[in-house]
C-alpha cells in the first residue's frame, strides 16, 4: 500500500489551483491511467496492455494513490480466480473533459513537432 501520499504533494503556500490539481493528477502516469479507464471498468492486466511501458509495481502504486485521492474505485469480486476491476468515481469522471482536451492538443502538429525535436 502507498503509505504516505500526503508527503508527495507539491508544497503550495500561495494556494495555487494549478499546483493543487497537479499534486493530485500530476506525474508521468496518472493522467494516462485515468484516460485509459475512462467510462469503462478495467482490470489490472488490461491496463498493462494499454500502457506497456509502465511496470507492475508502478501501476499498482499509481492505482493505490488514485484510489486514495478518490478518483478511482477498486472493486474486488469474490470469485475464483480472484478478479479486481477499476473504474472512475464521479470525481475521476470530472477530469475526463480536461484529459480529452490534452489528448486533442497532443494530436496537433505543434505537439508532434515538439516530440520529434526532442527525440
Amino acid at each position: 500500500m502507498v503509505t504516505n501520499t500526503i508527503s508527495r504533494l507539491i508544497e503550495n503556500p500561495h494556494n495555487c489551483p494549478v499546483t493543487r490539481a497537479m499534486s493530485i493528477i500530476g506525474g508521468k502516469w496518472k493522467p494516462i491511467i485515468l484516460n485509459c479507464i475512462g467510462e469503462k471498468s478495467l482490470r489490472f492486466g488490461k491496463l498493462r496492455q494499454y500502457i506497456p511501458a509502465i511496470s507492475n509495481k508502478v501501476l499498482s502504486n499509481e492505482l493505490k494513490e488514485l484510489e486514495q485521492f478518490g478518483l478511482i474505485e477498486r472493486i474486488e469480486y469474490k470469485e475464483l480466480p480472484p478478479r479486481v476491476e477499476y473504474h472512475l468515481t464521479q470525481a475521476g469522471r470530472s477530469l475526463l473533459p480536461i484529459l480529452h482536451e490534452i489528448a486533442r492538443w497532443g494530436k496537433t502538429e505543434l505537439a508532434i513537432e515538439i516530440i520529434e525535436k526532442a527525440s
